[in-house]
């Protein structure tokens, strides 16, 4: 515990340095904690530091939950310096071929507002939360800090020092003394104290497994029968411009399996397959002829026009073909002592964007209650115990409200992996987003929105919009039923497009009641 004078500072040690964990050590700095923040790697501003995944090239998609929680993190610049190096994205780009062979592409707006996501580099948002962490006094930056466990009653961390061995050195290794006994490089650890442990260490956390010895902690996880592997479209060569319009998503749907664009600031877009995994077997097992022929077959355009095919064969082979994981888990935390944020405590797959949001989001929530239980009022030594209680209750409080909002995420991220590869191109979809989207403009006394706009440009709890989503098929469903009995067959288009807003108004509020 440090003291100055009489006044208690808490002491918070942070576990992993990325996004989510260095945006909290910045909320706990800035309410004048000491913060202490280690991370398993080099420094990640570094270029030669290797991500966990071993990919290089991470673009990420940040919408207004992650926007507003940097906002809210009240470092002056910070948003606006991050926000300096995204790209807007204002719609899917999708591309396809039709039944005469002709390859075509159809944008499909976000939100019917104009509001759009942003394109980020993940690299690039962690440097700027690292480099406004190393200009803060109260806070101290450990890299190359393997976490070892922790004692979360005694409230002590363990961490084992990485900086004197090779990145090629996974395990202890010995040489010879001079008299021939070996001579074990074991590596230095230290012992930490802390007021509250918070694990932002990833989907593998080592964080959470030492608290799981310590909280009944229910814990499942799911592997889906998808890998992803990583490729690149480069800049034009000629003028060194895009190869194709840099403020769409673009998506290539496939029904079981897709291929996705995101631009980058260097002009280039990062690409992704997820596919089964028996179509990468089945691709691995002749690639020089099975790959072009897929991408041929699947996504039109790619290869040879955006993608040469000897890159695409190179990078097929070189870069790994990884899995995704969903984890889902409850509690978050151990009394008041430890509490663990973002893939740590809810790892999803990639499919809604909303990762790394739902992270930062975390970090909001969890301080928005610390401070709601007066956490954060000056304490002097004496009443240390008084504060662990406020704690406690703060983090008993974040559990119960953020769980739930998790869990909806999680499963929302998978249907929407269903959306993006095969839904996006049904006529029934359009349709529902146009009928949302048309009585959001034009009736907004509803409060309608599309589950898009809900998750990706607004604030409402995770929980909140899958209720309100599900309410608002049900009265779409019986909308139609109406509309096609008693209408003739005319449908919610022909309503609209023929002037019966109005009555097409009265219908939903009289199903709502």
């Amino acid at each position: 515990m440090v003291r100055t004078g009489e006044i208690d500072v808490q002491k918070i040690v942070v576990v992993g340095a990325g996004p989510v964990g260095a945006l909290a050590a910045l909320y706990a700095a800035k309410r004048g904690d000491e913060v202490h923040v280690y991370e398993l790697r080099d420094d990640l501003r570094n270029s030669s530091t290797t991500p966990l995944n071993f990919t290089k090239s991470i673009n990420l998609a940040l919408s207004e939950r992650g926007i507003n929680s940097i906002r809210q993190a009240e470092c002056d610049g910070l948003l606006e310096d991050v926000l300096r190096e995204t790209i807007p994205m204002h719609a899917r780009m999708i591309h396809g071929r039709r039944k005469n062979n002709d390859i075509y592409e159809e944008s499909q707006e976000y939100d019917a507002n104009g509001r759009f996501i942003r394109a980020v580099d993940r690299a690039s948002l962690n440097k700027h939360f690292l480099d406004a962490l190393e200009n803060m006094p109260n806070v101290t930056l450990h890299f190359n800090y393997k976490f070892t466990g922790a004692d979360s009653k005694k409230k002590t961390a363990w961490f084992e020092e990485q900086s004197h061995r090779k990145k090629t050195d996974h395990l202890q290794t010995s040489t010879q003394d001079k008299a021939g006994e070996p001579d074990i490089k074991r590596s230095k650890e230290i012992a930490v104290d802390f007021d509250l442990l918070i694990g932002a260490d990833g989907t593998h956390s080592a964080v959470r497994h030492h608290m799981m010895k310590y909280a009944h902690v229910d814990y499942t996880q799911e592997y889906i029968d998808t890998l992803w592997c990583e490729f690149q479209i480069k800049p034009k060569s000629l003028n060194g411009s895009f190869a194709i319009d840099p403020n769409h998503l673009h998506i290539w749907p496939a029904g079981s399996f897709m291929f996705i664009a995101i631009p980058s600031l260097d002009k280039s877009f990062t690409c992704t397959l997820f596919a089964p995994a028996s179509h990468f077997s089945s691709i691995s097992e002749n690639p020089e002829q099975n790959l072009l022929k897929f991408f041929h077959n699947y996504f039109p355009g790619v290869s040879p026009d955006l993608i040469p095919p000897s890159d695409l064969l190179k990078q097929f082979q070189e870069n790994p073909h990884l899995p995704l994981i969903s984890i889902k888990c409850r509690p978050y935390h151990y009394k008041s002592s430890v509490v663990i944020l973002g893939d740590a405590a809810h790892a999803m797959v990639p499919f809604y964007g909303q990762g790394m949001n739902a992270g930062l989001e975390d970090v909001r929530v969890l301080f928005e209650i610390l401070d709601s239980q007066v956490v954060y009022k000056t304490y002097d030594i004496a009443e240390k115990k008084a504060r662990n209680k406020a704690r406690e209750e703060a983090l008993d409080a974040y559990t119960t409200q953020r769980a739930p909002d998790a869990a909806a995420i999680n499963d929302l991220a998978f249907r929407n992996y269903e959306e993006m590869r095969s839904r996006v191109q049904s006529p029934l979809y359009k349709m529902r987003k146009w009928v949302e989207e048309t009585l959001m403009i034009y009736v907004p006394s509803l409060g309608w929105r599309t589950q898009y706009t809900r998750v990706s440009f607004e604030n409402q709890r995770y929980s909140e919009v899958e209720s309100a989503v599900q309410k608002q098929g049900r009265i779409l469903k019986g909308v139609l039923v109406t509309n096609f009995l008693g209408l003739g067959g005319l449908g919610v288009f022909g309503l609209v497009r023929r002037g019966y807003a109005m009555h097409l108004r009265d219908l939903l509020l009289r199903l709502r009641r």
